[in-house]
């Protein structure tokens, strides 16, 4: 299917099965519905929430089986099914068994594109294991700076069916997607994509790396002006020599040092395009200042450079990449300067969930004291600390699977200090700054990066910022 074609599905009467309540299932089963379509959900909840849900969809005529999302109802012509449901699901073996397609929410709003007649928006996508939320909002604020009608849509938050199938009339879409969603999207055909980088995570459900690669690099499937790719991470441009494309789309890197041709890079603190000028091999256009990105902390500039090129895949002027940069705000928990107590910065980046993300946030400082730990999600942490070791003052553990991490530290940082924090409680934030702040000197900075998840203690990693800064507010009223 190529990049502007529509779905030309007959949807009335057809058997669909949609797999899961939700953000995306509960979209996805009611556009089916209105399409015509005989829809069945089926989720293997049944609590409070889901019953909810559930009787608002059979107010509307759509089956919902509740308790039951393994087995493929009779007739199913097609399962539509959320991003998080692992492939190995008994429903999914049945569907292949029974020659019965699967797509994701990503698949069925690409095919849906168009089909109320008007002219489907083009889609520069972004992937990768960390950065993607942080470069898709750069990008759709670039694009706004440009003039465009857009929105930062996808595994984001905003569903890609709303986007797609709203009133709003779009002139291009910033879309981030997870490997689960690109696994499940097999005819997506975007206008441009970028993979940020690629490090082990999610691996339980894919089964192995090769696999979460694999699914990754699906993004750059089908694209026709530019496959974006990470000129540190030789995976990533490898993924674009394994790409079908179409003809004539180039590759492009971007890189934190000086660009070569067909790159974006950085010159004296300027951030510099030589792949879409008149003579990439001697010119090369100035964008930005490092200082327009909002934190210019190294993989927060490697972000810029990946929406820049996707900005500029699609036509857009320099100033309006400088604009876009200018205007952008990041995300709350994501390297959020907190508070300077004492000449002690404070960061939250709860959302340094794995240790890639945290790596990225300890090359950030110079001299820290780093609190960290949660559910280590099958991570090791050897190279982490080993990469950080020289920066680190102090360390405070807290959570389940701390002692992985202690352990590393005794290996790798054995001067290092280390405060092992044995509570759970909603108490155990305020007393992890408080002993980071004893360890703490003039200059340093007290760096929340857990390299966990946080359900061990914190509903969700917005959560765990909220107590992180909160404790820090807390001790700067105290000192003021």
């Amino acid at each position: 299917m190529g990049s502007q074609e529509v779905s030309t599905v007959d949807w009335q009467g057809k058997h669909v099965t949609v797999a899961g309540l939700g953000v995306s299932g509960i979209p996805a089963a009611r556009a089916l519905h209105e399409r015509g379509a005989l829809v069945t959900v089926v989720n293997d909840g049944d609590d409070e929430r889901a019953r909810a849900q559930a009787a608002e969809l059979e107010a509307l005529g759509i089956t919902v089986r509740l308790g039951d999302g393994a087995t493929l109802p009779p007739s199913t012509e097609l399962v539509v099914t959320a991003p998080g449901w692992q492939p190995d699901k008994p429903l999914f073996l049945a569907a292949a068994e029974a020659g019965v397609p699967v797509w994701g929410d990503v698949e069925l709003a690409w095919r849906l594109r168009g089909t109320d007649g008007r002219e489907p928006a083009p889609w520069l996508a972004v992937t990768g294991t960390n950065g993607k939320t942080t470069t898709v909002r750069m990008l759709a604020s670039i694009l706004q700076a440009a003039g465009l009608r857009t929105a930062a849509v996808g595994n984001i938050g905003v569903s890609l069916l709303d986007a797609v199938l709203g009133e709003t009339e779009y002139d291009v879409l910033a879309v981030e997607l997870s490997s689960y969603q690109l696994h499940w999207a097999p005819s997506l055909r975007a206008h441009s994509a970028a993979v940020l980088n690629l490090a082990p995570d999610h691996l339980d459900w894919h089964g192995s790396m090769a696999a979460y690669a694999a699914d990754k690099g699906r993004v750059y499937e089908g694209n026709t002006v530019a496959c974006v790719y990470n000129a540190a991470d030789p995976a990533t441009e490898d993924l674009v020599r394994e790409a079908d494309v179409e003809e004539g789309c180039r590759a492009i890197g971007f890189t934190l040092g000086a660009p070569g041709p067909s790159q974006l890079g950085v010159v004296d603190g300027i951030l510099v395009d030589r792949a879409f000028v008149a003579n990439r091999q001697k010119q090369a256009q100035e964008l930005a200042e490092v200082t327009d990105v909002n934190p210019p902390a190294p993989h927060n500039i490697a972000n810029a450079l990946a929406a820049a090129a996707l900005a500029r895949a699609f036509g857009v002027e320099p100033a309006a990449v400088r604009d876009g940069l200018r205007a952008f705000r990041p995300d709350a928990h994501r390297i959020e300067h907190v508070a300077d107590i004492g000449e002690v910065a404070y960061v939250d980046d709860s959302k340094a969930t794995n240790t890639h993300a945290t790596e990225a946030s300890l090359a950030a400082y110079d001299s820290i004291v780093w609190i960290a730990g949660g559910l280590a999600k099958g991570a090791t942490f050897d190279e982490l600390v080993t990469g950080a070791a020289k920066r680190l003052r102090g360390v405070v553990l807290i959570g389940a699977d701390r002692a992985l991490i202690r352990e590393a530290l005794t290996r790798h940082a054995p001067e290092v200090p280390v405060v092992d924090l044995d509570r759970t409680d909603t108490g155990a934030m305020s007393e992890a700054v408080a002993r980071a702040a004893e360890l703490a000197r003039p200059g340093d900075t007290v760096l929340l990066a857990p390299a966990c998840a946080s359900m061990d203690m914190f509903t969700n990693y917005n959560k765990r910022g909220e107590a992180f800064a909160d404790a820090v507010r807390a001790r700067a009223d105290e000192s003021a």
